[in-house]
């Protein structure tokens, strides 16, 4: 399976993702090609939504001590929802459909969140930190929000600014090609 990602200004992230009702070989296909094509981008979670599947699945997988990402480590999320949060904490953030963009956002510092497995069974977890921030940041993906849409006005507007000459500088690199 060939995965790519969306990347803003593309629509298709401002989707609300639906409901997975189907938890069968498709699911499955889908959830493991995402996990190596994560790894392979530099990320540590997707939402199947940033890869053209617009259904409430995200993976996660945090970078152990050394910077690795094993395979055992792998969270795979369907259907969340979240039970609770509480405290505040501020991370550098940045996303693969947002790519050589990074800024400080504020975030809850501990979730507790209900899911399903890919086999459709119930979980709970109750995560902080950089956990807890990342299930945030793949959540508001399944909700068609962007951790720019946390930004204030003036950054925003600094963002769109940077943004725009970025790919505008990325075209150019292109055609050269």
């Amino acid at each position: 399976m060939k995965l790519k990602i969306v990347e803003y200004p593309d629509k298709r992230l401002r989707e609300k993702s639906k409901e997975v009702t189907a938890f069968d070989a498709n699911l499955h296909k889908l959830l493991d090609a995402m996990h190596p094509f994560m790894i392979e981008t530099n990320g540590i979670g997707l939402a199947a939504i940033q890869v053209e599947y617009p259904i409430r699945a995200l993976i996660l997988n945090l970078p152990d001590e050394d910077g690795n990402q094993p395979p055992e480590n792998l969270l795979e999320i369907i259907n969340p929802v979240m039970v609770s949060k509480s405290g505040e904490t501020t991370y550098q953030e940045g996303c693969l459909s947002v790519p050589q963009f990074y800024e400080d956002v504020k975030r809850c510092d501990t979730v507790k969140i209900n899911y399903q497995d890919r086999d459709g069974n119930t979980k709970t977890l109750e995560a902080d930190g950089l956990l807890a921030i990342a299930i945030q940041h793949e959540m508001d993906h399944l909700e068609g929000i962007l951790f720019i849409d946390k930004l204030s006005y003036a950054r925003r507007k600094k963002f769109e600014k940077e943004y725009k000459k970025l790919q505008k500088e990325r075209k150019t690199k292109k055609s050269a090609k």
